[in-house]
């Protein structure tokens, strides 16, 4: 089969096709949301395209759990405050300066929060395709997160992915087991505003790659930037 003759429900017409590559170049981290309640169907579409992504030996190690209560933000938020002090002492003059500057979270002011954990025992030991590279649980629930996040810059909603955290402090304050592991952290609310650029790559603190520079040719040391 071709596909010139795939069926309707498997292509996409130009727009459609356009509407996708839209969405991912005018995705953004957000960090400043704005108090406005968030519809609910909004919500379920959102968590439903985050279930729907790859994941090895289609295990689904994923779970959701989603925050509202003040009180579990304000937590969370002195557990952000205290892991910024320490991770800012990495850095030192006029950059420790401008990451103090930054605003990297919007826990509090985010309608909702969503931590996103992966159960590396769902379905047992033996998962298809994952012997070898056990991580890979991890990286099924990353493409779940890149799911949400895309289905939510859609519903012209933003995410905040805030990564300074301690991973222990969080599984004490979510009640979450041990064996469990804690992938991402998100705020998720409708947006002051969207930004034309990262706002760390508007600031100056990084430079996007050009795409030639990261593409390499058949093995890591072919030539740089074929197609």
């Amino acid at each position: 089969m071709t596909h010139e003759s795939w069926p309707a429900e498997a292509t996409f017409a130009p727009a459609e096709r356009d509407a996708v590559y839209k969405t991912i170049f005018a995705r953004r981290d957000v960090r400043r949301f704005v108090s406005s309640p968030l519809p609910g169907d909004a919500v379920e579409r959102i968590l439903l395209a985050a279930h729907h992504a790859p994941s090895v030996g289609f295990m689904q190690p994923w779970n959701f759990i989603v925050i509202r209560e003040p009180r579990t933000k304000k937590l969370i938020k002195e557990a952000f405050l205290l892991a910024r002090r320490q991770e800012a002492e990495q850095f030192s003059g006029e950059r420790k300066k401008l990451y103090l500057s930054l605003k990297l979270e919007g826990i509090e002011e985010a309608p909702l929060n969503i931590c996103v954990t992966c159960d590396s025992t769902r379905h047992g030991p033996a998962v298809l395709g994952r012997s070898l590279i056990p991580q890979t649980d991890i990286y099924s629930t990353c493409c779940a997160i890149q799911n949400l996040w895309l289905a939510a810059r859609a519903e012209g909603l933003g995410i905040g992915w805030v990564s300074i955290l301690s991973e222990e402090r969080l599984k004490e304050i979510l009640r979450i087991p041990g064996h469990i592991a804690v992938v991402g952290y998100l705020c998720m609310g409708y947006p002051e505003r969207f930004e034309p650029k990262p706002e760390l790559e508007t600031v100056g603190w990084l430079d996007r790659l050009p795409l030639r520079d990261v593409i390499l040719n058949e093995t890591w040391n072919g030539k740089v930037g074929g197609y």
